[in-house]
């Protein structure tokens, strides 16, 4: 199983890195994102990333906090309502 490593940092989430990100998983199902402290300093701030990528993933994929890492699956069905 592979997974892949990316950091978040200062500019945030960009059209540029949800672009890189949704490409990545065209060859990976696992990817970890790093946050870094320059992006968000509190956990509902981290949450709110989460959420805005997982809206602009698709229904596809989920996510699991673990500290200042957003832990992406791409799953082969629906997994979300």
């Amino acid at each position: 199983m592979v997974i892949r490593q990316i950091q978040l940092g200062k500019n945030g989430l960009t059209e540029s890195f949800l672009e890189n990100l949704k490409n990545q998983f065209e060859n990976i199902n696992n990817i970890k994102v790093s946050v870094l402290r320059s992006c968000c300093r509190d956990k509902d701030e981290l949450k709110e990333i989460s959420k805005r990528m997982l809206d602009f993933l698709g229904k596809n994929y989920t996510a699991k906090l673990i500290g200042y890492t957003i832990s992406l699956k791409k799953w082969r069905k629906d997994m979300r309502d």
